[in-house]
């Protein structure tokens, strides 16, 4: 095993003068399977092609582009693991300081909007290479989108990188069927066929290719229906009206399944955004493939002296069981990205993986983690899914669980108690995420109980993201009943094994659906329950989630009824600290917020009170002053 070449020294080791393939990375290189770079490069070699990989380059100039040559048949770009605009900024627009997908951790080594900009200096570096963008912020911004940082609705991607060719999703079946036409010749302006894909067509006939069948053998699998296609609202049209932004929106969250989704178009000026159905959900055995490819799971070695890559410490020990989530969490974006339907593998390659961590550098004899978006997710949700995909329109578990909803643990059970009886494994922890609605509807609590007893390190991290109804109904979550009938089973459980652990809630302020009432009722609820939370996370709307189209329409697109969403950042501000009020440092601003929403029942020496009256914590503060002045001059005499 060695790591793919990322100068041309690495080139001339192996024999290579060109590659066939340039991967340009807003991240530093780390070849893990938990970095799209990583499969995506790995999966390319598999398939015979020469794969070179340019990280994080100099973007001021097209030169650094240039290191490793002109490749023979495309230059792909991603961003990285998550979208450049969430990775510099916060929910409150500040600059980050820190980047842990960077050496160092240090901020700065890519740009904002790195997919764009590294296109640009693509297309000045290589006159004529085919470019292909993918990667999540790529993904997600296929089409016409709200964009929070420009507070504006932005055009897809397509038209601002003008690349040849987007792949959404994860990658894997598109890029190997690119390459396949590639190689063989294929223009890239003819490679529209392709599943997992999107492209910029002058017209629509291109469509006619896709639904023939004369190109490719996936065409040949549509339904063959007149309505195959579809022809989304234009993006002049959905500037001008958020209501309409809604419903197209909602049109393509309700297509994005690989069986049933049909094509859709969206005009942007005189250029048409053709989005071909989902990439087919990969087998076990093709899953399987993916994950025994000879990565180094580890950072490239040039990167130890600039202090490494800290992303890796959360995932280097960790393990990805399966893809996909049926939640429906309405600021997820995975329903556009992984999708809904589960992606699985099987047990023999997670234990074999497993069995390679025991003997990598630094491991201690703990797995970190075993699970996917959700850990618990491990099967596909019903048996209807296999033959005719997702339900458009309705979800496995809200506004409550579907009747042909599988709720079963016994596989994954199994497989944990596999993974435990591996020598020099210590432990095996859950971290990924633990859907607890799901959980208490298995009416066998064997799961339950050795999750508490073997996968929890003291402290089990869940999402209840808030307990007011009326909000979690916006966020697709069960009821606040749910999440107090899990607490109780969870503690009970513990008191019985005779251990002491914890939950730690996960939660949201500033959610649309949240005003300033919802966030006293959480800020009530957290005190009753003796909650601290160290961590409170803003509402962040990032492309491709429908409570980002909430945030900017005001509208629910379900429903198209409207939605209370605080935008001012004085509210968001006040609704954040409400959900912290022991800190003394949020006192002024949760009195604000609890005199706003008429709630000043809740200042003052009360049991229910949150904050005491800001003349009290004055005349505390000057009565310590004195009493540390007295202090001083006690001192000053005891030391004459």
């Amino acid at each position: 095993m060695s790591f793919l070449p990322v100068s041309r020294e690495d080139m001339e080791a192996r024999g290579w003068d060109s590659i066939d393939f340039l991967y340009i990375s807003g991240d530093a290189y780390v070849d893990h399977p938990s970095f799209g770079h990583a499969i995506i490069t790995r999966v390319l070699e598999s398939e015979g092609y020469r794969v070179g990989i340019i990280a994080q380059p100099d973007w001021k100039t097209y030169n650094d582009f240039m290191r490793l040559g002109r490749p023979n048949y495309a230059v792909l770009i991603s961003s990285g693991v998550i979208d450049s605009m969430v990775n510099h900024y916060t929910a409150s627009k500040k600059p980050r300081s820190d980047d842990s997908y960077s050496p160092g951790g240090k901020a700065g080594y890519r740009p904002d909007r790195a997919v764009i900009v590294y296109a640009n200096r693509v297309r000045e570096a290589f006159k004529g290479v085919p470019v292909i963008i993918g990667g999540l912020e790529a993904s997600l911004r296929r089409f016409a989108h709200y964009d929070y940082w420009d507070n504006k609705v932005r055009r897809s991607i397509l038209m601002d990188s003008k690349a040849d060719l987007l792949i959404y999703g994860m990658g894997e079946k598109p890029i190997v069927e690119i390459a396949s036409a590639l190689s063989k010749g294929y223009p890239i302006d003819k490679i529209r066929y392709i599943r997992g894909t999107a492209y910029l067509s002058d017209t629509i006939e291109p469509v006619g290719a896709w639904k023939s069948g004369k190109t490719d053998q996936h065409a040949q699998e549509g339904n063959g229906a007149e309505d195959h296609s579809i022809l989304l609202p234009s993006y002049e049209e959905i500037i001008l009206s958020k209501k309409t932004y809604a419903e197209a929106f909602m049109v393509q969250y309700n297509e994005q399944d690989a069986l049933n989704g049909r094509i859709m178009i969206q005009p942007h000026g005189d250029k048409f955004v053709v989005q071909n159905p989902p990439a087919l959900p990969m087998s076990v055995k093709e899953l399987d493939r993916v994950y025994a490819l000879p990565y180094e799971r580890t950072y490239h070695p040039s990167y130890e002296n600039l202090g490494g890559i800290p992303a890796i410490n959360e995932v280097e020990f960790s393990i990805t069981s399966h893809r996909g989530c049926y939640g429906g969490c309405s600021f997820c974006a995975l329903n556009f990205h992984q999708g809904r339907v589960i992606q699985k593998r099987s047990q023999a390659s997670i234990l074999n993986e497993a069995k390679k961590l025991v003997w990598q550098p630094g491991f201690k004899g703990y797995i970190h983690d075993v699970g996917g978006p959700t850990a618990n997710f491990r099967n596909i949700a019903c048996d209807r899914q296999k033959e005719h995909g997702t339900c458009k329109g309705k979800q496995c578990l809200y506004p409550q669980p579907c009747k042909n909803l599988k709720v079963d643990h016994s596989e994954y059970l199994e497989l944990l108690r596999k993974l435990r009886q591996i020598p020099d494994v210590k432990k095996v922890f859950i971290r990924s995420g633990i859907r607890y609605d799901y959980l208490m509807l298995d009416k066998n609590d064997d799961f339950f109980k050795e999750l508490c007893e073997y996968h929890v390190s003291g402290q089990l991290k869940v999402a209840p993201e808030h307990v007011v109804d009326r909000v979690l109904e916006k966020m697709g979550k069960p009821g606040g009943k749910v999440y107090d009938a899990f607490v109780k089973k969870f503690y009970e459980i513990n008191k019985n094994i005779g251990k002491e652990q914890y939950l730690v809630p996960y939660l949201i302020s500033s959610h649309p659906g949240s005003d300033l009432n919802a966030a006293v009722e959480l800020a009530l609820y957290l005190k009753h329950n003796g909650y601290t939370p160290e961590q409170v996370q803003d509402f962040y709307p990032t492309p491709g989630t429908l409570s980002t189209c909430m945030f900017y329409t005001l509208l629910d697109p379900r429903t198209m009824k409207s939605v209370y969403v605080p935008i001012s950042p004085r509210e968001k501000a006040m609704q954040r600290a409400l959900l912290q009020f022991r800190r003394s440092e949020n006192q002024a601003l949760v009195r604000e917020a609890l005199r706003k929403a008429g709630r000043e029942d809740l200042i003052g020496f009360g049991k229910e009170c949150l904050v005491w009256p800001e003349q009290h914590r004055r005349d505390l503060r000057e009565a310590n002053t004195a009493g540390n002045c007295r202090k001083e001059r006690s001192g000053k005499k005891a030391r004459r």
